[in-house]
């Protein structure tokens, strides 16, 4: 169901007719459909942009000679509307009358979270180091959502002067236990689970942490 600020949440997302190709990570709803040339793939794209004009709405589009990944979002924090849902099913249409098929194991977002300490805000040179603006007051994002976001977190414990980082990867659900399993064949422990949120931490064999999480696709 929508809120009182017109997200769809991510469930009521997948409950849409039309949009069981897509799944709902960091910073919105995700598809990728597989291509087999550059050609193919600008066929889709002029597809996709005859979508977005019919629905009012516009996704982001990243094109590759073996496939196209498909981003559709409302709300600057990366939140679903109705029109998201709308468009994710055009575009799945499109895809389809075209012969593609769907490929989730390729969808992925990446970002970086920093922990900080309480009372401390090292935004500003995050902010200018990566040349991002600022979303609400955790985040810092590409203006062309092109590389990793930036999340800002309070350490814990309190360590002043002692602020570290980890990698974040958005996943889909149905994905997230299968590229765990594969981090840790190839060397990494867990040290960290909620299973329950489909959410895993990671250390690699130099004890460098990265969460794996599936949870953005389940919210209620």
């Amino acid at each position: 169901m929508d809120d009182e600020e017109g997200r769809l949440h991510p469930r009521d997302f997948h409950a849409t007719p039309g949009v069981g190709d897509w799944r709902v990570l960091f910073w919105g709803a995700h598809a990728f459909y597989r291509t087999d040339s550059f050609a193919h793939a600008a066929e889709f794209v002029a597809a996709i942009a005859a979508a977005s004009a019919a629905v009012g709405h516009e996704p982001d589009v990243d094109v590759r000679p073996q496939g196209v990944t498909v981003r559709t979002f409302t709300h600057e924090d990366g939140a679903l509307s109705r029109k998201d849902a709308e468009l994710a099913a055009a575009v799945s249409a499109a895809a389809h009358r075209l012969g593609l098929e769907p490929d989730p194991s390729m969808l992925q977002v990446v970002g970086i979270a920093v922990a900080q300490d309480a009372g401390t805000d090292t935004r500003p040179f995050w902010e200018a180091a990566f040349g991002y603006t600022r979303v609400g007051d955790e985040d810092l994002v590409d203006p062309v959502r092109r590389g990793p976001h930036l999340w800002f977190h309070e350490l814990t414990p309190p360590r002043p002067g002692r602020g570290r980082t980890h990698i974040d990867v958005s996943v889909p659900a149905d994905q997230a236990e299968k590229r765990v399993r594969a981090a840790v064949r190839a060397g990494g422990r867990i040290v960290d689970d909620n299973v329950s949120m489909n959410s895993w931490t990671i250390a690699s064999p130099e004890n460098h942490k990265v969460d794996i999480a599936g949870w953005a696709d389940l919210e209620a």
